[in-house]
Formats: C-alpha cells, sequence, structure tokens
C-alpha cells in the first residue's frame, strides 16, 4: 500500500475534476493512455509544469485507435493543440478526451465541431470549409465529381445559412447540427 506512485498532486486531482468531465479515476486513466504514447517520455509522475509543457507529437498521438480512422484527426489535434501545432501537451490532451466525453454538453461539443469543420479558421464554415469537409467525409467512397460537391455545398448553405450571406455562423452550425440525432453520439471518444 505504501508503494503507491502519486501520479498527480490533490490540488491538480481537484483542477481537473473542476475543469472536465472527469471523476478522479477516469483522469487517471487518460494519464495512462497518455503515458503508453511514450512511456520513455512521459514521467509517472506529473508536475504542473509537465503537464501544460511536456508534448507528444501529433504523429504519436494519431495512433490512437480513436483517431487513427478518422478523417478529421489532423484538424481535432489542431483545435485542441494550446500552440495550434498539433502535438499535445497532457492538459491539452485531458480537454480533447474530455469534450469528447459522453458527460461534456452537446452546446460543448457544438463549439468544437464548428472549430473543426472551419478549415480555414476565420470563424465562419464557408463554402471552402464545406468542400473540404464533404471531400474528407467521402474520401473512401466513390469519389464525387467538382459539380456534385458543388452542389452539395450549395444544397447545405440554401438550407442553412439563414442570414444568406454565404457561410454559417456558428449559430446558424448549431442549429443544422443540433437537428441530428446521432451527433451527441457520433461526436464522442470512450476512454
Amino acid at each position: 500500500m505504501g508503494n503507491k506512485v502519486a501520479t498527480f498532486s490533490e490540488q491538480q486531482l481537484e483542477d481537473y475534476q473542476d475543469t472536465t468531465f472527469f471523476s478522479r479515476k477516469e483522469i487517471l486513466r487518460v494519464h495512462r493512455r497518455f503515458r503508453e504514447l511514450q512511456p520513455e517520455l512521459v514521467p509517472r509522475t506529473m508536475s504542473m509544469e509537465a503537464t501544460r509543457d511536456l508534448r507528444l507529437p501529433k504523429s504519436l498521438i494519431n495512433t490512437l485507435p480513436e483517431l487513427k480512422e478518422n478523417p478529421f484527426r489532423d484538424r481535432i489535434l489542431k483545435v485542441f493543440s494550446s500552440n495550434g501545432s498539433g502535438d499535445l501537451s497532457f492538459d491539452d490532451f485531458l480537454d480533447l478526451l474530455s469534450v469528447f466525453s459522453e458527460h461534456a454538453p452537446r452546446e460543448l461539443k457544438l463549439h468544437y465541431a464548428f472549430r473543426i469543420y472551419d478549415m480555414d479558421g476565420d470563424g465562419v464554415v464557408g463554402p471552402g470549409d464545406l468542400k473540404a469537409v464533404i471531400g474528407r467525409l467521402c474520401q473512401h467512397e466513390r469519389g464525387l465529381t467538382p459539380a456534385e460537391i458543388d452542389a452539395v455545398v450549395e444544397q447545405i448553405l440554401d438550407e442553412a445559412d439563414v442570414d444568406c450571406d454565404g457561410h454559417l455562423t456558428a449559430m446558424e452550425f448549431s442549429h443544422v447540427v443540433a437537428r441530428a440525432p446521432d451527433f451527441v453520439q457520433t461526436f464522442h471518444i470512450r476512454i
């Protein structure tokens, strides 16, 4: 019983519980998953500095089974990377898994889905973003022709662009996605 190594201080665990949708046990499980990616680099005991400063490269994080086949894995990592590189600190990794957890509220999931689909980072989901999203979603299927992709983009904007300004704001995006009954189940990673 006395040999157990504390991964985090009591204060760190309390802070993580306050800022995520995880229990202590789940936070420790997330740390174990993070450490398994590169055990020689990630210490068993994490200081507050190490949780922010030590980063695992996106090439390692992309090997997680939950991300490996996701056509948006690079966007997910970029959005959750606090420095925008796609490399993740433990804090970034914990945030990612917390937002994708079953306990995260729908509104938070919608916020991050919008950021992931906003491919160019301009604060709206425009025609270029929609074309890129469609391309990623159809990459394993029979390829759509450029005319078919344009028609799909036009249809989406006709139905969802309430103010007819040629792109989707976060509010318009949320309104459309909220109508998808399986959104919460598909925007989910089990730890």
